[in-house]
């Protein structure tokens, strides 16, 4: 269940009047003034016909509008959803998710807001999964997936999961910390019908625990392993068995303590992969001098159905010629960890021609983005990382990658690029060569950088994206930016679901253009700009509206963040300080606030106060 589904609990009064009215009329007539028929159990047969309808429905935005047509709908959408989504795991309780949903089967549940990727909120702020996990253990024992993204999770939790869904199918842990290899041990030993088992860019604690021996013998139903970001030595002998005994596994992604050598073995013996996470891509330390080197070119050419390569983490680029055989098939690639040249992807971009993923490291250089744009054009992503995310470090992708891509790469959708600068002309030229833009995310590291050939802000360029970028969703602006770019966010930016900002803005009119302009906004992140409590109170109107407002090192006091608790009790207003601050004056650092049905959560660590 997303916020969205609890706006309105129950239809108006009028809508459940008139259903029930046009239910109870008489199927036919007669002479007499009797019906020849009429439905004992009327309510119960539009309900059997709206469950069989609904079921057909599988978007959550359709089943929300759905929910809310009358008392009926609103009944049956709950008894057919199998499927939750939780948006913020402290806008509704357990008790009450559980309660209207008595038929789930899979459940997604965000927590901590996005910013916390970037150390800007404190450890154990919350956002734990155990209360969710013993509800729903009471109301679903056949719940068969949990994805959880940003979640506390512990040991036994993970034990939880195994013990008491029997059933238990898919655990997908993104973003997630609190657990160790002692509870994956836990975990994978007890669910024997386990089918996916992801863990994405996941803090897991070291616990000495050989937690890969742990999966039960006999032949195995996985079909997705992923845990590249488990930071440990893994026992390659059973994982190889594991490999070996899983026909259906079609994901496989290794952490950076699998050899070339090892990951070799594991290729032969699943050739099957579409999707692999190639490990450190380098020979083990231990490998023999005089040991002749495996034919990886053979291992991946065998591997016929690959699409999507991702992992390269400690790579030596002697190895990349390896990987040719798979090029024209990928659609997916991923060396956001590869330090390459630009001299060292060229032959393999230019083999790519289906690619409409990449990921990639800043070192590539223009040139290598000019290749991407020469070859790609079926691009539809594109995430470039910074090797060195210095402020004043000379970063080697600027405006001149963005244009090679725009003009190159017209059907992109979504685009991530870190770079040191970027002129107004480079983003115009993107928002004409690419409309389809559904993300546009620029991020100039050096703070309230001006365009560098005319010395202006960066204005333009970020209104010309929400002008001409009629799909755009979410946002995230940089460089120098005045009060007139958040002007033509209000205006054009009718769609924009997600904002990110940071050192931007002159004065409180920025941040209020916005919250004003923008009837979409659901998620508003703003660190480092110069808006007070004035800005604040202009989106009194929206919150409610709104997943999430999270200001860090703006200009906020506590007496206007409470007037905004005071204003709207349904929010929930934390103001946050670091874990060693003590509480001070009048100024607040960090605010968060969203919407809940609950009120305040009972879990708030000391240095959270809720207003």
């Amino acid at each position: 269940m997303s916020e969205d589904d609890e706006r309105q609990q129950s239809p108006p009064s009028d809508l459940e009047f008139v259903s029930n009215k046009a239910r109870n009329c008489n199927a036919t007539g007669s002479g007499s003034g009797h019906p020849e028929f009429q439905s004992t159990y009327p309510d119960q047969v539009l309900e059997n016909v709206l469950e069989n309808v609904l079921h057909f429905l599988t978007s959550r935005r359709d089943r929300n509008a759905a929910s809310l047509v009358c008392k009926s709908w609103y009944r049956v959408e709950a008894l057919t959803r199998s499927e939750l989504f939780i948006g913020n795991c402290y806008a509704v309780s357990p008790g009450r998710a559980t309660a209207r949903f008595t038929r789930v089967k899979a459940l997604h549940l965000k927590g901590k807001p996005r910013f916390a990727d970037f150390n800007l909120m404190p450890p154990d702020w919350g956002a734990h999964f155990n209360p969710w996990a013993l509800a729903m253990a009471k109301a679903y024992p056949w719940l068969e997936k949990v994805h959880l993204k940003r979640m506390s999770v512990t040991d036994d939790d993970l034990a939880t999961l195994a013990e008491l869904f029997l059933g238990f199918k898919e655990l997908v842990l993104v973003c997630c910390d609190g657990f160790g290899t002692s509870g994956l041990a836990i975990f994978v030993s007890k669910c024997r019908q386990l089918k996916v088992l992801d863990l994405i860019e996941s803090e897991v604690s070291d616990d000495e625990t050989d937690w890969i021996s742990c999966f039960p013998e006999g032949e195995s139903n996985l079909e997705s392993l992923i845990f590249d970001c488990v930071e440990c030595h893994i026992n390659f002998e059973a994982l190889e068995r594991l490999v070996a005994r899983s026909p259906s596994l079609k994901k496989l992604k290794l952490n950076r303590y699998v050899s070339i050598g090892q990951l070799y073995r594991l290729m032969v013996r699943a050739p099957q992969l579409t999707h692999l996470g190639t490990g450190s891509f380098s020979p083990s330390d231990i490998a023999g001098q005089g040991d002749q080197e495996p034919d990886y070119v053979a291992a991946f050419a065998a591997c016929r159905s690959l699409v999507c390569l991702s992992g390269f983490r400690e790579i030596i680029p002697d190895y990349l010629p390896a990987i040719y055989p798979v090029c024209s098939n990928l659609t997916s690639l991923n060396f956001s960890y590869a330090n390459i040249t630009a001299e060292q992807l060229k032959p393999i971009i230019s083999k790519c021609h289906k690619l409409q993923t990449f990921w990639v490291l800043d070192s590539i250089c223009d040139e290598g983005l000019q290749a991407v744009a020469a070859t790609c054009k079926d691009l539809r992503e594109l995430r470039v990382f910074p090797v060195d995310p210095r402020e004043d470090n000379d970063g080697p992708v600027s405006e001149v990658g963005l244009q090679a891509i725009s003009e190159g790469c017209r059907k992109l959708q979504s685009i991530l690029y870190f770079c040191q600068r970027m002129t107004n002309a480079a983003v115009i030229a993107m928002s004409k060569n690419c409309p389809d833009l559904v993300v546009f995310r620029l991020c100039i590291m050096g703070r309230h950088r001006p365009d560098p050939v005319t010395g202006e802000p960066m204005d333009d360029g970020f209104g010309a994206i929400v002008m001409n970028c009629k799909k755009l969703t979410r946002l995230a602006v940089s460089g120098l930016l005045t009060d007139k770019a958040f002007d033509y966010i209000g205006r054009h930016g009718k769609l924009v679901r997600t904002l990110s900002v940071a050192f931007a803005g002159d004065s409180d009119m920025a941040l209020k253009y916005v919250l004003e302009g923008c009837p979409q906004l659901q998620k508003l992140e703003i660190r480092d700009s110069p808006f007070g409590d004035v800005a604040l109170r202009s989106g009194l109107h929206h919150y409610y509206n709104m997943r999430f407002l999270w200001m860090s090192s703006c200009r906020l006091t506590r007496h206007g963040c409470q007037e905004i608790a005071r204003a709207m009790p349904r929010l929930v207003v934390e103001v946050i300080r670091s874990a060693d601050e003590e509480e001070m004056d009048d100024v607040v650092g960090t605010l968060y606030m969203y919407r809940s049905l609950e009120g305040p959560r009972t879990d708030a660590p000391k240095f959270v106060t809720i207003l």
